[in-house]
């Protein structure tokens, strides 16, 4: 048994924090522009095309460029994140 096992409480709370901690730090406009670039990885990691992401999101193009270059050679942190998220699923 691992040392340390993450409960759902444990997780609701981290989430908690982070949410009131984004929430006190970003404008709905910063926090919105997050939850845009977010959705553009999870597309561009299923593989769907700058086009069908711009439609869907209403991201520009130097955005979706952006996070792309990001998904390939960024900080891994939205792979983290989205491999996290497909793993609770």
């Amino acid at each position: 048994r691992p040392i340390f096992v993450r409960t759902h409480e444990h997780i609701d709370a981290h989430f908690a924090t982070c949410y009131r901690f984004f929430e006190d730090l970003c404008t709905i406009n910063e926090l919105q522009a997050m939850a845009q670039r977010y959705e553009v990885a999870r597309m561009l990691k299923k593989g769907d095309t700058y086009i069908a992401v711009a439609e869907k999101t209403g991201a520009s193009s130097a955005t979706i460029s952006r996070v792309n270059r990001c998904l390939l050679y960024g900080a891994k942190g939205y792979n983290i994140a989205i491999e996290r998220e497909n793993a609770e699923e």
